[in-house]
């Protein structure tokens, strides 16, 4: 017998219901469970630092958040859990320019795809990054510093936490612009080491985050700051010269910091991370916080822009790390 065109449109409605289903029903639960937050980096750095405040706070909005560190491979070994993990927005990374940029450019062999294999949820913050001395180094401005390298070739250094790393390309780049290719870079395992080395004098220079530590030893003496790699002025510490006034907008950039999570999270469960962390970003009390640690919170944030974010940072690396022919693997 022939079905009525209603009949069949019956039909095709009840097939394709529950489709949609699923994805419907489980971001409405969502979440349920506890959600783990893979930082890819060991204890104590920037992203540690950012992302234990943030899982935190975010806690009445979202539940509870777990933390767990997999660091190795300049970020790719955590990213990569993210990306291989259930699209279910249980597992989420907090990633940015740093792991984005490396997996993009400077890997031989990658172990993720971070355009492909990753969706964007929200950027959280932005930090900068300084140049620094060691109080007995004779300058005061970038400029001095520039003419101090050329005065005293081959013996200048400065420190950075690892090949690949942004500080290491911000050194670089800054090389290039100063047109002083005689400063010596340094790599470090981390943070820490290059700051002990610094503020103890092993090392003349380094390129180090702008955090409370490396304000606090700017304000007493124990390191000189000679400016900031942002654009605009550090809140933080409003007085300090960025580059663009320091006579090198050439070097100016900021890094990112945000969540992602594995490639086809439905979108409403990424609408609702993204939801609850900008209720929190926009807070007085968390952005006074994030000041206070050397980053800026970016409440206006949402998928799209973190993508285009991402996107502009290795467009604006990628000429540096194909001229020094830079791989990491």
């Amino acid at each position: 017998m022939q079905k009525s065109r209603r009949d069949v449109l019956k039909l095709l409605g009840g097939a394709a219901a529950p489709l949609a289903l699923p994805d419907v029903a489980e971001a409405q639960s969502y979440p349920d469970r506890p959600i783990r937050l893979v930082v890819p980096f060991p204890p104590g750095g920037a992203y540690d630092s950012l992302g234990r405040p943030w899982a935190e706070r975010i806690k009445p909005l979202l539940g509870s958040i777990v933390v767990e560190n997999i660091g190795g491979a300049g970020a790719s070994l955590g990213a990569s859990t993210v990306a291989k993990a259930r699209p279910d927005g249980y597992t989420i990374l907090l990633g940015g320019t740093l792991p984005h940029v490396n997996e993009a450019l400077l890997k031989a062999r990658p172990l993720y795809d971070p355009i492909k294999d990753l969706d964007p949820i929200m950027q959280l913050a932005v930090g900068s990054l300084c140049v620094a001395v060691h109080p007995s180094v004779p300058v005061k401005s970038l400029d001095e510093l520039v003419a101090h390298v050329k005065a005293n070739p081959g013996k200048i250094s400065y420190g950075h936490v690892g090949v690949g790393s942004t500080n290491h390309l911000v050194g670089e780049l800054f090389k290039s612009v100063a047109g002083i290719p005689e400063l010596a870079q340094i790599p470090y395992r981390g943070a820490g080491p290059v700051m002990t080395d610094l503020v103890g004098g092993q090392i003349p220079m380094g390129v180090v985050g702008c955090t409370a530590q490396s304000l606090g030893l700017h304000k007493s003496g124990g390191l000189r700051i000679l400016a900031i790699t942002s654009a605009t002025p550090l809140l933080a510490a409003p007085d300090l010269p960025t580059v663009v006034q320091a006579g090198f907008p050439g070097i100016a950039n900021e890094s990112s910091y945000g969540l992602l999570a594995p490639a086809g999270t439905p979108k409403p469960i990424i609408d609702r991370i993204a939801s609850a962390s900008r209720a929190l970003l926009s807070t007085p009390e968390y952005q006074r916080l994030m000041i206070e640690t050397g980053f800026e919170a970016t409440p206006d944030s949402n998928p799209e822009r973190f993508r285009k974010v991402l996107a502009d940072a290795v467009k604006f690396w990628e000429p540096l790390v194909t001229r020094l022919g830079l791989k990491i693997d």
